[in-house]
């Protein structure tokens, strides 16, 4: 079911973007033709996508590539990035239910399927047992893998939104690199809205990778703050349940102890040799 419903998402996903991109190009066209509005310059093309659109090159195919992935781990990441999803409340009180009731075999099989943060942080504790001080850090370790790893998938938003400058700078110094190569071939009597184009057309893949690099890094920092607050909750909430956990490992021994019907027995008693009087002087 979850990987129909994920595998259904990247669909609708890919689909808007296809649409989108469809929309832009089909305006550009619209626009760089000057659709019968402004026959004197039919030339002139005023939105900065239509010249982009009529010089596509690997730089663009890159960039919206990029654009494509960031905006899937965008939602991705906002749809999973909820308390809900990482430490659902069935699941945490299921738990508590189990510990109280003593089942601690159910206990282990539960959290060996269920998905949540908790019961992943919980079950290799568990295995541990019966020493506290090895189930503590088998959940310490647990509960750092995980952080790790929910940071390891938007930390891709990070390298899409520094790689967005880097390759609109590649389309720019490589739309000037061109530019600049017609202005000698011609032997320096290159026209100048030749010229001008080359360099629009140059500028425009700075703008594509802005547009690329803002929302990306916007949105990593927003998840990273998400993703620390549900980590550290859900840390705290494993942390509970494994001293829910505890008393249970003292309880055998107390129980052997103070068995019922018989009666505790009392401490012996040291018996003190008596103190000698001083002797008394002689007047």
């Amino acid at each position: 079911m979850r990987r129909f419903s994920f595998s259904k998402l990247r669909f609708v996903l890919l689909a808007g973007v296809l649409a989108m991109a469809v929309f832009l190009t089909q305006s550009a066209f619209a626009q760089g033709t000057g659709g019968g509005a402004d026959t004197r310059r039919p030339e002139v093309k005023t939105n900065p996508f239509a010249i982009v659109v009529h010089n596509i090159d690997f730089v663009f195919v890159i960039i919206c590539l990029c654009s494509i992935i960031g905006v899937t781990l965008i939602i991705q990441g906002f749809i999973k990035a909820r308390a809900s999803v990482m430490m659902p409340e069935e699941s945490t009180n299921h738990m508590r239910e189990l510990i109280s009731q003593r089942q601690f075999k159910e206990l282990i099989e539960y959290t060996e399927t269920d998905p949540s943060f908790v019961s992943k942080a919980l079950n290799p504790a568990l295995k541990r047992a019966p020493s506290f001080a090895a189930m503590k850090e088998a959940m310490e370790t647990a509960v750092g893998e995980q952080t790790a790893d929910q940071f390891r998938r938007i930390e891709y938003l990070n390298i899409i939104g520094n790689l967005g400058p880097l390759l609109g700078l590649l389309g720019t110094v490589l739309g000037m690199i061109n530019a600049f190569q017609a202005m000698s071939e011609s032997g320096g009597n290159a026209d100048p809205k030749v010229l001008s184009g080359g360099i629009s057309q140059a500028l425009t893949h700075t703008m594509l990778g802005l547009l690329l690099a803002l929302p990306c890094l916007a949105a990593f920092g927003v998840l990273r703050t998400m993703v620390d607050r549900l980590t550290v909750q859900g840390a705290l909430i494993a942390e509970e349940l494994l001293l829910m956990v505890k008393p249970a490992e003292a309880k055998p021994a107390a129980a052997a102890a103070t068995r019922p019907g018989v009666a505790p027995q009392p401490a012996p008693q040291v018996r003190k040799a008596p103190v000698p009087a001083p002797p008394v002087p002689n007047v």
